[in-house]
């Protein structure tokens, strides 16, 4: 069977009712994608959000309910899961390399912050929920491609971090019946995008200001770039398709890209092929290589990359210029 005709007859099998959905950071770069989506689908949105990296922007001409809150703060979570079934759980601290200058910050956010939204899920009877992991920083250094039997030894306190939110999802998967599913995130890109810690939102700002482009390294380490397009599209499925509780999938392009492969994408979509890149010393705490085989999210979620790296850049690049480079 090929990998559209089980999408169709997927599809089929997706649950009729609408959700009520809790979106913890709603309004941050995936969430305000996500949201939209949602909300065309016929699903009812709460945004759960205390803007440190998202912005209420974001959502401008949403109509959807808005909590300011942080996710570990239980009685905040309490009343914004009121006569709500579902969570998606985006909010997080979600830098590498700020996770090693501040450890302590991010096992608190990520950590005790997922622990909190699965405790509040569970106290309000929450019938399932879908959080945001992360696979490169998770697995750590592991010969490409990666899936869900790759042996995590994450080589960052941000991968260690997901590793052990995974952890209690799972736990409380079997503990309490919560329905929970946790998708592997490769790096993904695209509009509202602009508060984003990532290489390619670094290179586009140094592109408009005239800065040379920097890579840590010789250029040789790679990653996994997906469009914020179809994460969203992953999440949605997860939502709304019967998965067994403690599922944890790959939502990746399976394309491998190297820093260097990046930077001259972002130099062609910038119309500037001969702008100069700069290179530093690797980093503490990121991976060499890495990239995913999403093959059990393609069986169970129907799920393929739609929107490949030659015209996701490009586009992305147009949206920075109409929306974040203007004046």
């Amino acid at each position: 069977m090929g990998q559209r005709t089980r999408a169709v007859l997927l599809a089929l099998r997706v649950m009729t009712e609408t959700r009520r959905v809790l979106v913890t950071g709603g309004a941050g770069f995936v969430g305000a994608t996500l949201v939209r989506r949602l909300l065309a689908s016929g699903h009812t949105v709460r945004v759960f959000d205390n803007y440190s990296t998202g912005h209420p922007d974001h959502l401008s001409g949403v109509d959807v309910e808005t909590f300011e809150g942080d996710i570990r703060d239980a009685d905040a979570l309490d009343k914004a899961l009121a006569g709500l079934d579902s969570v998606m759980h985006l909010a997080a601290a979600g830098s590498v390399v700020q996770s090693v200058a501040d450890p302590v910050l991010n096992f608190d956010v990520n950590v005790v912050g997922t622990f909190r939204v699965l405790d509040a899920a569970r106290r309000a009877g929450v019938e399932r929920t879908v959080q945001a992991s992360t696979g490169g920083a998770l697995i750590g250094d592991a010969t490409p491609p990666v899936d869900e039997r790759s042996l995590p030894k994450p080589i960052s306190p941000y991968g260690a971090s997901k590793l052990a939110g995974e952890g209690y999802a799972y736990a409380f998967a079997k503990a309490y019946d919560l329905r929970t599913v946790a998708l592997r995130f490769a790096n993904v890109y695209g509009p509202w995008s602009a508060r984003k810690r990532g290489a390619m939102t670094t290179f586009f700002q140094r592109l408009n200001a005239g800065q040379p482009l920097v890579i840590y390294g010789d250029g040789s380490s790679s990653r996994d770039y997906i469009h914020v397009d179809d994460i969203s599209g992953a999440l949605q499925r997860a939502l709304e398709l019967d998965l067994p509780g403690g599922t944890v999938l790959h939502i990746s392009s399976g394309v491998e890209t190297t820093a260097r492969e990046l930077a001259e994408l972002c130099r062609a979509a910038a119309g500037r092929p001969d702008h100069p890149i700069e290179y530093e010393p690797v980093r503490r705490g990121e991976v060499d290589r890495n990239f995913a085989n999403y093959e059990l999210a393609g069986k169970l979620l129907g799920y393929a990359p739609t929107i490949s790296r030659e015209d996701g850049i490009p586009s992305t690049w147009a949206w920075f210029g109409e929306h974040v480079f203007q004046g």
